[in-house]
């Protein structure tokens, strides 16, 4: 009885997805499945990736999560309830940083606090304090054409952190990076992340990225995709060190258990 009493207790996690289910007319007006059935939830303060053969459904996976696309079956739960439309403090970050060319990187960091209708001055003090923390405050002044690659998905990870989100939705947002880039900024997003004790859902193709970044990685088939298996990351270092996490045997492990998983389908 304490047991379940403990378990009625507990609070519902901030995002879950139940037998999820996507299908899409081809020009023929046939419908094609995209998702079959896809269940699993998102913890307070965890970190959680989905990797996949390329095509098989990820981006319209985390489009119906977070409510830009309807699910064809089954239901999204945020906080235990479900959303219509996208749900409020979540914060969407692409592969693609579409920041203004004609704004700088400091008020390209405060365009959501500016559409939430934060103030000004305390709009800047925050973005100028996210800036700072990932490297940039020399460069706030500067227009991203003057940024490099990194520099402009550094203010896009700013402007996506600035209002404050309890959740994170990530698709693919460091793919086109250089490698040395994209691990200082896995680095610093884990940090960031982790310390304000957000959750995050990633969207990767790559399989090292998703060890390195999160406490749980599930697979997915191809399409019409659905979970093929489950890992949950327990590696002997910190994850601040994304370097010496790599150089573990147990992080080798999980990067050729999970291609494997991929490379049979």
């Amino acid at each position: 009885m304490e047991r379940q009493n403990r378990d009625r207790a507990s609070p519902p996690p901030p995002l879950a997805a139940i037998n999820l289910r996507k299908s899409l007319e081809n020009q023929s007006g046939h419908p094609i499945e995209i998702i079959r059935s896809i269940s699993f939830s998102l913890s307070q303060g965890e970190i959680v990736s989905i990797v996949g053969p390329s095509g098989c459904g990820k981006t319209t996976l985390l489009n119906v999560v977070c409510g830009l696309i309807p699910a064809s079956g089954g239901s999204v739960l945020w906080y235990g309830r479900e959303q219509a439309g996208v749900p409020p403090r979540v914060g969407y970050m692409l592969q693609k940083d579409l920041l203004f060319p004609w704004r700088t990187a400091l008020a390209n960091a405060t365009l959501g606090l500016q559409v939430k209708g934060v103030k000004a001055r305390e709009g800047r003090e925050r973005a100028r304090e996210l800036l700072q923390r990932l490297g940039l405050q020399p460069f706030e002044a500067f227009y991203p054409s003057a940024l490099s690659g990194g520099m402009r998905q550094r203010v896009a990870l700013a402007r996506t952190l600035a209002p404050d989100p309890e959740v994170l939705l990530f698709d693919e947002p460091f793919s086109a990076l250089d490698f040395q880039t994209k691990i200082l900024i896995e680095r610093d997003t884990v940090r960031l992340v982790r310390g304000a004790g957000r959750s995050l859902l990633l969207i990767t193709h790559d399989v090292e990225e998703a060890v390195s970044m999160s406490d749980r990685v599930f697979v997915l088939s191809r399409r019409p995709c659905e979970i093929i298996a489950e890992h949950r990351i327990d590696l002997p270092v910190g994850r601040a060190d994304m370097i010496e996490a790599r150089e573990t045997p147990q992080f080798a492990h999980y990067v050729r258990t999970i291609w494997t998983e991929l490379d049979i389908q």
